[in-house]
């Protein structure tokens, strides 16, 4: 069942962070529904600029639709992932998406907040709710691209009066992460005072923290043992979601970490089985692993065990 964003957050406020999962095939579609189900966690969908124009957009919008049926027990909300305006207003008219981010952050304050509010008014007229962003990460993810010395984290009292005057109903801050594989050298590491000082004039108000993939260890060494070539990859330290979630970060968005199963899956299954040609035995272990991985993302954010609470959240609403 798709659902708003909105609802989601109401819901997880100040308890636990909702998983947001970039995906972009079946195979991620299968294991993302799996996980979620099988640690029974509400859970947000997102679908980048980068991930409509793969194939065709149309294609993984019927993907989801038929998963959303093959699967009527979950609860999820489908949400845009770091879109320009004019990719926010064509998800917003077609009917789709119940949650869209325009991210204007790279735009000077005051045409950010003019983007934002174009989005938000068309948005809300479908109610269809809006996630923007404020200040900038840094790091290399799809067609963004932000390096160290751009970087700026989010100014609290900037963000109340971004918030109050754009209208949007989440606001993805610069708080320290950054997005890929490379997050952090030495001690770097979320800045949890900037959570605290925006939640204290915004209370109540759903936070997103974006570049939120932890990079495994393991994975990356089993990655490189199997022909790989990533070296210093670090991420979030992943104990943090819960203390992020009570200080009002509703959505915490992971994609880094799955591409990561992706590629160590495939990496040992063309190592191991140089004789298979065929794409669906690995496939199939990729969906099984993803969904691990899934179920142990929600486990930290404390979203696993909450979908019956937020079935009837939604029903007594």
């Amino acid at each position: 069942m798709i659902v708003s964003t909105k609802e989601l957050f109401k819901h997880a406020y100040g308890k636990y962070a909702v998983g947001a999962y970039n995906i972009n095939n079946l195979e991620q579609t299968m294991g993302l529904f799996r996980g979620n189900l099988d640690c029974k966690a509400p859970f947000i969908i997102q679908i980048s600029k980068g991930a409509r124009s793969y194939t065709d957009k149309s294609m993984l919008e019927a993907i989801i639709r038929a998963a959303d049926k093959f699967f009527p027990q979950a609860i999820f909300a489908v949400h845009l992932d770091h879109g320009d305006e004019a990719t926010a207003l064509d998800c917003v008219n077609s009917g789709f998406y119940s949650s869209v981010m325009i991210d204007a952050s790279m735009l000077p304050y005051e045409e950010n907040i003019a983007a934002t509010k174009r989005v938000v008014t068309a948005a809300h007229a479908k109610n269809i709710t809006v996630e923007a962003e404020l200040g900038q990460l840094g790091g290399v993810e799809e067609h963004i691209s932000v390096s160290e010395d751009q970087v700026h984290l989010t100014d609290p009292a900037q963000a109340d009066d971004f918030v109050k005057r754009s209208g949007c109903d989440s606001l993805a801050c610069a708080i320290g992460t950054s997005h890929g594989a490379y997050k952090f050298s030495g001690g770097q590491g979320i800045h949890f005072e900037i959570i605290a000082a925006i939640q204290k004039l915004l209370p109540d108000f759903p936070l997103v923290m974006h570049g939120s993939s932890s990079v495994p260890k393991d994975e990356v060494d089993r990655i490189n043992a199997a022909g790989g070539a990533l070296k210093g990859a670090k991420g979030v330290d992943e104990t943090q979601f819960a203390k992020a979630a009570t200080l009002g970060v509703t959505k915490v968005n992971i994609d880094t970490d799955g591409r990561l199963v992706w590629c160590r899956v495939h990496r040992e299954q063309f190592k191991e089985h140089p004789e298979n040609f065929d794409l669906r035995p690995p496939g199939k272990v990729f969906m099984s692993e993803y969904a691990k991985y899934i179920i142990h993302k929600d486990d930290m954010l404390g979203s696993s065990g909450q979908l019956e609470a937020v079935r009837e959240f939604l029903k007594n609403k």
